[in-house]
């Protein structure tokens, strides 16, 4: 990674906590962290998210599925990392200057795990957004499906459900 990439990186992550910083609980409630995979826009509460890299050197794993993209070093601490488009039945995601790691929160448990995403999109505020009701037939870790005034849809998991759900758990073929 190039030295402004890491300069970049850093002071989104430094504007993001200056942010938070000055807002109520209640705005950091209604924000939303947003992401791109797969052509589509998610959205992940932010006491989910854990921490946004740059996508580490990955160990792969043999005899897993083809999402579960290995083992990472970050910090000293192994995480499993998944590739979210993949894990969803998409195209995996491209690598690239854009794609991110999106870490787990500590709220999540003790698994460390991590989705590469094509790339952050920044914050949203669902305040701002209107309310639909998930897919028929989605995951139980999808959540509310929101929608902009410009008509964009915004898909919302709950990355503590998809931390439980058996499917994502059972990373070996």
């Amino acid at each position: 990674m190039t030295r402004a990439a890491r300069l970049d990186l850093r002071s989104f992550q430094q504007e993001l906590a200056a942010r938070l910083a000055t807002r109520t609980a209640a705005q950091v409630e209604s924000s939303r962290l947003s992401f791109v995979c797969a052509g589509t826009q998610w959205l992940v509460r932010l006491v989910d998210a854990g921490e946004v890299i740059a996508v580490p050197p990955i160990a792969r794993v043999p005899l897993t599925r083809d999402w579960f993209l290995g083992l990472a070093n970050i910090r000293g601490n192994l995480y499993s990392v998944v590739d979210f488009a993949a894990f969803t039945g998409a195209a995996p995601v491209p690598a690239g200057a854009s794609a991110r790691l999106l870490l787990f929160a500590s709220r999540s448990g003790d698994l460390n795990a991590g989705l590469v995403v094509e790339r952050v999109a920044g914050l949203r505020n669902i305040t701002e957004l209107a309310g639909h009701a998930p897919p028929p037939g989605a995951p139980d870790w999808y959540g509310q499906r929101w929608s902009d005034a410009d008509g964009s849809t915004w898909q919302e998991i709950d990355l503590v459900a998809l931390m439980r759900d058996p499917s994502f758990l059972q990373v070996g073929t």
